[in-house]
């Protein structure tokens, strides 16, 4: 949805007059989740720069460095993005490197449900409890 890409920040807003973009509805994009989750792009644009490669090959990188299984699967229309996506399998991690990279991570806490409550459910997951 753009997070990782390191092009959204705190001060974007998805309520462009005439569109409606899905994120204007999901919890992680609200302005108050945008400002707590920053360090999480901060860290990706670390690692790009450290990697010589883009935020979205960090973060895309990063998972195909999880599990042999696991596949991310980035959705775009813009062939640009693609084949910036496609240039993630050129980052490689060396295991310390893997190991920071996950230790920095981990101690970031990620604010806002990845989807609204109602897709939530429908995806087989309970709603978040009502605070």
């Amino acid at each position: 949805m753009g997070f990782l890409t390191g092009t959204i920040d705190e001060n974007t807003r998805f309520d462009r007059p005439g569109y409606t973009d899905y994120r204007l509805t999901n919890p992680r994009f609200t302005p108050a989740a945008l400002r707590a989750n920053m360090s999480l792009v901060d860290l990706l644009r670390e690692w790009a720069q450290r990697k010589e490669a883009t935020p979205a090959q960090i973060a895309l990188a990063w998972l195909l460095a999880q599990k042999p299984w696991i596949v991310p699967i980035p959705g775009t229309t813009n062939p640009q993005h693609l084949d910036e996506n496609l240039g993630a399998v050129a980052v490689k991690f060396t295991a310390e490197e893997l190991r920071e990279l996950d230790t920095a991570v981990s101690q970031i806490e990620i604010h806002g449900e990845r989807l609204r409550e109602e897709l939530l459910v429908m995806s087989g997951r309970e709603a978040p409890p009502k605070q």
